[in-house]
């Protein structure tokens, strides 16, 4: 009796141990948003990845995948969604311009 109640418990540890390892690795593919100066403290950030996503319902996807690269380079970060939301990534990609003085990043 003592050895199967022993045997479930290691079960049940080992269960909870394992959910919580996957939670951390979903957790860890998904990126974060950082706001001010600290942003350019993240490790790596997939441009090529997120961007797609980014420019997925652009009418001119090559264009914007490369304007959004370039962008996400030199501020390390890509607003969530299709559009919009471009203010979660602070000044550096509000800011940026085209030579005709329009919005660069996508």
């Amino acid at each position: 009796m003592e050895l199967r109640f022993t045997l479930l418990l290691l079960v049940f540890f080992f269960c909870i141990a394992q959910v919580s390892s996957e939670t951390k690795i979903e957790e860890q593919q998904v990126p974060q948003v950082v706001k001010g100066p600290n942003r350019r403290l993240l490790p790596f950030v997939d441009c090529g990845g997120l961007c797609k996503v980014r420019c997925s319902l652009h009418s001119r996807q090559n264009v914007c995948a490369r304007a959004c690269g370039t962008c996400c380079a030199r501020c390390k970060c890509v607003p969530p969604g299709t559009s919009g939301n471009r203010e979660m990534c602070g000044r550096c990609y509000t800011d940026m311009r085209t030579h005709g003085n329009k919005p660069k990043c996508p």
